[in-house]
């Protein structure tokens, strides 16, 4: 078989940008695929003020390259060069205006013109510097524009015409630069019609996503389950008549974690490192370090239940202040790492200084980052009741460390965690059906329950280690995906 050239795009790239598992994906996708003998690169945009480029190792090697993104405008670029391993470049493209003058890699009133200049520029540069690709692998909205371009003879893809596009969506709730929902009737976008300028103020109608789905030769989601989910009124976001229509283009596949970066036998992170064979003593000597840490009292026999999310709607955050009285009265503690929605912090705060023995809140994306994994090291159970979840890699990041998962089932979470039966002894974790605060302490509390038995945790846990959820599989998978769009013959 042909050797295929791919490169991926994307918004945020770990250790160089992050926010969320969009850049976790960017970085272990594209290392799995390198892995396999691929030629693999990545693009994502110069965020001036969060980028250390003398610390990351990163290099100028194009200057002031007239970038014109349509008859009318015209900004400059540079473009650096860094790399995610050996052979593997990420190159960036720099325009101080639209990406140097914010601490945040998002939030701006003009978010949709910053990704047309990114996106205009990622063909510039793949013209340039001659790479002649296969595939352009793009990752969700931000890079949604790319697939349309080609289509459209956008002029920097004039030398593309034998390479194909793959649209990942890692979350159909992210279309555009603002919510999808609060566009008026009057300027929603059909997809078709010719691009604004960057100064219009239509270009924020703009629907990347939705041109990204028209236009991409493939189409996938970040999970079997979400795949099917959107193709619904509830899950679909309002696309779901488009996605239905290209349904035969439309593919799932569940993410993975990187076994290299997330593993307990070798994690400095850890008080003391483990592995699925003597994970009781390694996780009882961290745990005892974890109690410390945030101010709980030592006691190996009560569980932990560890939050590693966002403190969202989404995350499921509402069902559990609903309960969360109820779930303090059970013989547990809590630990909530993470930045989010302050009415749901200040909410999590007043429980925590009335019940200090059993809850701690740390509202910190930073602290998350920094003890995130001695957390699932040193807890027990691991809750994600997540209202909707594409994917969802923080239970799969628990289970490699022996801390079991509570889930909502749906979307990746249906994918990737299966409900423990006592009677079978299998499973890999509690999952609830109904999105509601009944089913999700129910759960909670046969989570607690089958913990009294030590004999069934052990086993429970060395399952969940054992479970193969490495990028492997996925970048394989992904591979095929990138085979099935090369064969697609244009009519």
């Amino acid at each position: 078989m042909k050797p295929l050239k791919i490169i991926h795009i994307a918004s945020e790239v770990d250790p160089f940008s992050k926010t969320g598992g969009l850049a976790d994906v960017a970085r272990s996708l594209p290392k799995a695929q390198k892995r396999l003998g691929y030629d693999v690169c990545v693009i994502t945009p110069m965020y001036g003020q969060i980028i250390d480029k003398e610390k990351q190792g990163i290099e100028l090697i194009e200057q002031n390259i007239k970038l014109h993104v349509n008859s009318e405008d015209i900004v400059n670029i540079n473009i650096y060069r860094g790399y995610l391993m050996q052979g593997l470049p990420v190159y960036f493209i720099e325009n101080t205006k639209y990406f140097s003058k914010r601490k945040s890699l998002y939030g701006s009133s003009r978010e949709n013109s910053r990704f047309m200049v990114f996106n205009a520029g990622v063909l510039r540069l793949i013209s340039m510097l001659d790479l002649k690709p296969d595939i352009i692998h793009c990752h969700d909205w931000h890079t949604g524009l790319i697939p349309y371009y080609i289509k459209t003879k956008f002029h920097y893809a004039k030398k593309l015409g034998e390479t194909k596009t793959i649209y990942t969506i890692h979350n159909l709730v992210f279309q555009m630069g603002m919510n999808w929902w609060e566009v008026p009737s009057d300027h929603k976008d059909y997809g078709k019609t010719k691009l604004p300028h960057l100064d219009s103020l239509d270009i924020k109608y703009i629907n990347f996503a939705k041109r990204a789905i028209m236009n991409a030769d493939i189409i996938n989601a970040v999970s079997e389950h979400y795949a099917e989910e959107i193709l619904t009124k509830k899950f679909g976001q309002d696309l779901q008549r488009i996605l239905k229509n290209r349904q035969h283009k439309l593919y799932g596949i569940v993410n993975g974690i990187d076994y290299n970066e997330l593993n307990p036998a070798t994690d400095p992170g850890l008080h003391k490192n483990f592995n699925y064979k003597n994970a009781p003593a390694g996780k009882r000597d961290n745990k005892k370090i974890l109690q410390k840490k945030f101010n709980l009292p030592a006691d190996p026999n009560i569980p932990i239940i560890i939050m590693t999310s966002r403190i969202v709607y989404q995350k499921g955050f509402t069902l559990i202040l609903n309960i969360m009285e109820h779930i303090l009265a059970l013989n547990l503690q809590f630990i909530v790492i993470g930045a989010g929605d302050k009415k749901y912090i200040t909410e999590l705060q007043k429980f925590s200084k009335k019940y200090p023995d059993k809850l701690a809140v740390i509202p910190s994306h930073e602290e998350n980052q920094k003890y995130e994994t001695l957390t699932y090291a040193g807890g027990d159970i691991f809750l994600l009741p997540s209202h909707h979840e594409p994917c969802g890699l923080n239970q799969m990041s628990a289970m490699r460390y022996g801390c079991v998962p509570i889930v909502h089932r749906v979307g990746g979470l249906y994918d990737t965690v299966t409900d423990y039966d006592p009677a079978e002894k299998n499973g890999t974790g509690f999952v609830f059906n109904i999105f509601n605060g009944y089913e999700l302490y129910g759960a909670i509390v046969r989570a607690v329950e089958i913990f009294k038995n030590k004999r069934r945790w052990k086993e429970l846990v060395r399952r969940d280690m054992r479970e193969s959820n490495s990028w492997e599989i996925p970048a394989k998978k992904y591979i095929d995906l990138y085979r099935t769009a090369i064969n697609i013959k244009e009519k």
